[in-house]
């Protein structure tokens, strides 16, 4: 059976990003393979710290596997690492921590790079969570600057090969047992030099845009949730594929109405006559006014409970319900002819 992945980094389950970062890097240092020439202990330890931090570094894919175990992550598609390489492209920016450099070989910066992902912190209000809404939210991202289509050069010119590097973005030198491989001083890893930059983009090839996204908000989702629209991060570069847009959705109290669950509870206040003798009252619900009936005998704290009158259930069909939570009103102002009956009455119960 496989090792849990806290465990295999040496954390725990309330760990931040940072921390999971921080564990990695160090179990990445003492197991790497260049370290540890022909120990295969070593080797498989580098390997499952590798798909651990890889599951554990994506909110997505953690979120999965706190639930689901090892299966969560693999259902999602996530299959582990084919071999050092595969690592090495994917945590190159964690080995140039660790080695100052990549622990293999250096992408160029010209190959594709995907965008980065983006967050957005959203509010909305007790009923749009409660019926859902589509809703349109402004972004800034950084996509591909329309003036030089992404090469960062003026019209007309072209970057040129850089000579240090010869194109490939990174320097190699040998050191002991390690081939040290390091981002080209020259270009900054680019593999080539922009002469005569685009005035646009600064010769960047990317430029910041505000876009307008169309977001759905399901029926029922919760605060601190958070949905997903992918691709709507920021663009590539080099052809790569966007990023994801996650939204953080913060919901709003309501004046009268508290969440609990799918169900909804409020309060009503009930005058101890209608307490005591029964009847019929008002109270706002979460589509209108709701018909509540008072039993004979109602106690002060006594919950009713309207079924199906709740919040509809994000996961599965269906609604909660409304919990009303009745408080019995005790009249403060009662006029002479009022406390003269009230006492009588007190002395036919024999309280008085």
């Amino acid at each position: 059976m496989k090792q849990d992945y806290y465990s295999i980094l040496g954390i725990d389950r309330n760990a931040s990003a940072e921390e999971i970062k921080k564990s990695y890097r160090k179990i990445a240092l003492r197991y790497h393979p260049d370290r540890n020439p022909g120990d295969l202990k070593a080797e498989e330890r580098f390997k499952e710290a590798a798909e651990a931090y890889e599951v554990l570094r994506d909110p997505e894919k953690r979120e999965l596997y706190d639930r689901y175990g090892h299966d969560g992550p693999n259902g999602g598609g996530f299959k582990g690492f084919s071999g050092f390489e595969d690592i090495f492209s994917s945590f190159g920016d964690i080995f140039e921590d660790v080695f100052g450099f990549s622990g293999r070989r250096s992408r160029s910066r010209t190959a594709p790079h995907p965008g980065a992902d983006l967050r957005y912190d959203l509010s909305i209000s007790f009923m749009d969570a409660v019926f859902g809404k589509v809703s349109d939210i402004d972004i800034k991202r950084m996509e591909k600057c329309e003036e030089c289509g992404g090469a960062g050069t003026a019209p007309g010119t072209s970057p040129s090969i850089c000579g240090t590097c010869r194109g490939t973005g990174h320097v190699t030198r040998s050191s002991g047992f390690f081939s040290v491989s390091s981002t080209c001083p020259q270009c900054r890893g680019a593999g080539r030099i922009v002469e005569h930059p685009c005035r646009a983009c600064g010769g960047k090839g990317m430029k910041e845009v505000t876009k307008t996204v169309e977001l759905k908000i399901p029926a029922g989702i919760e605060s601190g949730m958070r949905l997903r629209l992918r691709g709507e991060g920021e663009e590539g570069q080099f052809g790569g594929p966007h990023g994801d847009l996650y939204v953080f959705v913060h919901v709003e109290p309501h004046e009268y109405f508290r969440r609990e669950g799918d169900d909804v509870l409020c309060l009503l206040p009930v005058p101890m006559i209608t307490a005591a003798l029964g009847g019929e009252m008002e109270v706002p619900g979460l589509e209108g006014i709701e018909k509540v009936k008072i039993e004979k005998g109602t106690q002060h704290g006594q919950k009713i409970r309207l079924k199906g009158k709740g919040i509809p259930r994000l996961r599965g069909s269906g609604r909660g319900d409304q919990v009303v939570e009745v408080a019995i009103e005790i009249p403060t102002d009662l006029n002479r002819k009022e406390e003269k009956l009230l006492r009588e009455f007190a002395k036919l119960r024999g309280e008085g």
